[in-house]
């Protein structure tokens, strides 16, 4: 097997001390089956990034996080690089001119969808009418908006064919970020909307059972904030298609921050996956990978080490680096900077050295960032097949010094 198994942990690729720590609190905390770090782990709040928890009766709001229902879509067109190459510039040019990164709202074009018509709604009436009124109408009005941090639109020529891709990664938004922080609340015994005191990172889990009142509220919640970032990816996919004048031929969509009831070893269990991608036998997934480097399409293997992988791998290469170090800490009054490893022309030129198309972005997503998409993996070349290779050509993200409070 590829994995490390450390006290009682599953470890693919290389231990970071920090996300085992909290990975260790973790699976001392509750009713847990079975605690695994994948390669691209580091540490997050409360449940390592790239962590995994499988629990018997019980969900964690702390461990699905703040973004809920991050994920990927991604959809191959009719084009090939060739067709888009020439305009490349323009066609950047039109996606950041037309998607909403960041805060707010570059158009007028509010996002109606069924799902503000969807009966989960009455959790949140259940809770008071003005939590209810307050989230809907913050979902609303970012409903197919980025945000900002790691999330992206990006155009990808895929190896080998030349074929043109489009992939976004976001999430739920406001309204997810305000779910978690509620229902953690809630559980804390506090008020919904009540500002939360200062959280710890390594601080235990935030347990709920899924018998509970609370803890079913929470799941339904999830779920109806998982639709909410699958329209949001929809839309967003959509308009850039739009742009493109293509269509699709193929599409992967699917989340990495989300709790699923699944059926393993015969008991069915809660698999809480914090930036990690379900990759169940002939299951298909997105992984990124930097700005400058390859991202793949992965199917799922029926072998014995994804079974014990509880069908999860990574989704995404993994940061090495704060975005503090990368970027330097940013004082919001003054809107300047200081210190930071990474400077905007090493950045700039290592993604024009990968032939990269880039708008927005700051150093703290850099290419210096991350470990290299290969490396996590081969880690997991047991328990995931790689369908595609993408190449990025095209990267879209909020501004260097955008502001936003519900990013990752």
């Amino acid at each position: 097997m590829a994995y490390q198994n450390i006290d009682g942990v599953r470890v693919w690729g290389s231990p970071d001390d920090g996300a085992l720590a909290q990975a260790k609190t973790c699976a001392q905390t509750g009713n847990v089956v079975q605690t695994l770090l994948m390669a691209d782990h580091h540490k997050g709040y409360s449940q390592p990034i790239g962590g995994v928890v499988v629990y018997d009766g019980q969900i964690s709001p702390s461990g699905v996080g703040y973004d809920i229902a991050c994920g990927n879509k991604a959809v191959r067109t009719h084009l090939y690089v060739d067709d888009v190459k020439p305009g490349l510039a323009k066609i950047m040019d039109e996606i950041a001119r037309k998607i909403s990164f960041g805060m707010g709202r570059v158009n007028n074009e509010k996002v109606d969808h069924d799902l503000f018509d969807d009966p989960d709604w009455a959790i949140y009436k259940a809770i008071g009418k003005q939590e209810h009124d307050k989230l809907k109408t913050l979902a609303r009005d970012q409903l197919g908006t980025v945000g900002s941090g790691n999330h992206f639109v990006d155009l990808f020529e895929e190896v080998g064919t030349g074929r043109v891709w489009i992939a976004n990664h976001f999430g739920s938004r406001g309204f997810g970020h305000k779910t978690a922080s509620g229902f953690i609340n809630l559980a804390a015994g506090r008020d919904f909307l009540a500002s939360a005191p200062g959280e710890k990172m390594d601080q235990p889990p935030i347990l709920l059972d899924l018998s509970s009142e609370l803890g079913d509220m929470y799941y339904r919640a999830m779920k109806l904030a998982g639709r909410y970032a699958y329209a949001g990816r929809d839309y967003v996919i959509g308009e850039v298609l739009s742009i493109l004048g293509t269509e699709v031929d193929l599409e992967v969509h699917n989340h990495h921050n989300y709790a699923w009831k699944e059926t393993h070893n015969g008991q069915e269990v809660v698999v809480v996956r914090k930036g990690a991608t379900p990759s169940a036998p002939g299951q298909v997934g997105f992984i990124g990978g930097s700005m400058g480097d390859i991202s793949v399409i992965v199917k799922g293997k029926d072998s014995e080490e994804n079974r014990e992988a509880y069908y999860s791998t990574v989704h995404g290469a993994g940061r090495i680096m704060s975005r503090t170090q990368a970027a330097g800490k940013m004082n919001w009054k003054t809107r300047t900077r200081s210190g930071g490893q990474i400077t905007t022309q090493q950045m700039l030129e290592a993604v024009r050295a990968f032939g990269v198309e880039l708008r927005g972005a700051g150093t703290d997503e850099s290419p210096f960032v991350y470990r290299k998409l290969q490396e996590v993996l081969d880690a997991h070349a047991e328990t995931i097949e790689v369908l595609h290779v993408l190449r990025p050509i095209g990267v879209c993200m909020a501004g260097a010094d955008e502001f936003d409070p519900y990013k990752d």
